[in-house]
């Protein structure tokens, strides 16, 4: 009764246009008045939910991105990214892949990334010969770099539901898993994604003959030169030095990733503010509000969800999911398929922080079962979080897109599968190829990471 009482009025809540915090706590309170528990408890989960000090390298992750949106750091980064690749078929397509990528390890956030590029990138490729709908998806789909970056408060997040996974792998003992670890985790994933939406931008470009003009001839730039090349590069290095002194100080052991955040934060005040000069008193205020409204939703949605998975645990939800697949099968093979098949379509529906947020403690555990790390794992999960949102109906991302490109989604979606298909290869070796997650914190650390 509880379990039908739960998930009946989670839907129909999603389903009534409720935001999915209040959905998630709404429906959690439902079942914690069905089952007759004291609703003081509830409030006591969804607070100790929050105050964990690691937490507040979640404001400072989001405000610092916001410091570097409007500061104008990206203007720089696209002024590197087109001197270099803008001479080529499609070059402003390529320049928004190589631009987005990069402002992504700047602002660590999808949708930061989208605003930013887009805003610049995308009037500026419809002006020069390119449909709205490529300008859109190159940008959008380029921009999911940010959610595996180091500077991502999404692998905050994840690393706070993966707190409670142990287990045993290979002979080594898994109890949570490390932040400094995911960061590094990230990169080979997010070099092959940029590498495939390269190819993608340069594939459909030369489709359709991308620039072109309206009478159907083709425009292309001029190369500026290596020096101009290297002019744009230096301009550029003060913005992308936040995403190496981040993994340093983890690395070195200067700072925790909560300490790093916060000197993020400092770095990027004394570059927009001192040294780009591009941060006004409108921009810092504009920058603080928009930080603490997304840290607010955040910690919202952590609190709820700490709620859920008290809910989880009482009605021995994770256990029945674990049977239900064991009982489907025992291949790992299939048993990771079939997760990544779920996760993908639970992205459909959910937004990225409470898809992390109620699907690993549901899934990890079984991964670890089958042999997937949760450093592994969290790769895997981020990048089916991240095609989420590029796809309706939440789809944040996309819809940022194409507000900027003024087209609808379904015009959009028409020439995206390119793009999906590339994020569908990231995802699935990530989940067979342990070393495409793991080797580079190895390599780095010194120590084995699963």
């Amino acid at each position: 009764m509880a379990l039908t009482v739960l998930c009946l009025s989670f839907v129909l809540l999603l389903l009534l246009g409720v935001p999915v915090a209040f959905a998630i706590g709404l429906s959690c309170l439902a079942t914690f008045f069905v089952e007759g528990l004291p609703f003081e408890t509830a409030i006591q989960m969804m607070v100790s939910g929050m105050n964990v000090f690691s937490f507040l390298a979640i404001p400072f992750f989001i405000f610092s991105g916001e410091l570097m949106l409007h500061g104008g750091i990206a203007d720089k980064i696209v002024n590197f990214a087109r001197s270099l690749v803008g001479h080529w078929r499609g070059g402003l397509g390529l320049a928004n892949v190589v631009a987005s990528t990069l402002f992504g390890g700047v602002s660590g956030s999808p949708v930061a990334d989208t605003s930013a590029m887009g805003g610049v990138m995308i009037p500026i490729m419809k002006r020069e010969g390119y449909s709205a709908a490529y300008a859109v998806n190159v940008t959008t789909h380029a921009s999911l770099s940010g959610a595996l970056m180091p500077t991502s408060h999404n692998m905050i997040i994840y690393a706070f539901a993966a707190q409670a996974a142990t287990g045993m792998i290979d002979g080594h003992v898994i109890k949570g898993v490390s932040i400094g670890d995911l960061m590094f985790a990230g990169l080979i994933p997010v070099f092959w994604i940029m590498v495939c939406m390269l190819v993608t931008a340069y594939w459909q470009a030369v489709k359709y003959g991308y620039p072109k003009r309206p009478d159907g001839s083709t425009m292309l730039e001029k190369f500026p030169g290596w020096g101009e090349v290297l002019r744009t590069f230096v301009a550029s290095l003060p913005g992308l030095g936040v995403v190496v002194i981040i993994l340093l100080c983890i690395l070195k052991g200067v700072a925790t990733a909560t300490e790093a955040a916060a000197i993020a934060v400092s770095y990027s005040l004394l570059l927009t503010v001192f040294i780009y000069r591009t941060m006004s008193k409108e921009k810092l205020l504009k920058s603080l509000a928009k930080a603490s409204k997304t840290t607010g939703v955040i910690l919202l949605l952590i609190g709820v969800s700490n709620m859920l998975r008290y809910q989880m645990a009482y009605l021995e939800i994770p256990d029945a999911i674990e049977a239900a697949l064991l009982a489907a099968t025992h291949s790992p093979w299939l048993m990771l398929l079939y997760i990544n098949i779920i996760q993908i379509v639970l992205g459909i529906f959910l937004d990225m922080a409470a898809h992390i947020l109620i699907t690993t403690p549901l899934f990890l555990p079984l991964a670890i079962q089958m042999g997937v790390g949760p450093v592994q794992f969290g790769m895997m999960l981020l990048l089916n979080c991240a095609l989420g949102l590029v796809h309706p109906p939440v789809g944040t991302v996309q819809f940022v897109g194409c507000a900027i490109g003024n087209i609808s989604i379904g015009e959009a979606t028409k020439t995206a599968w390119p793009y999906y298909f590339a994020i569908f290869i990231a995802i699935t070796l990530v989940t067979y190829v342990p070393g495409f997650s793991t080797w580079l914190p190895t390599l780095i650390t010194g120590h084995a990471v699963l």
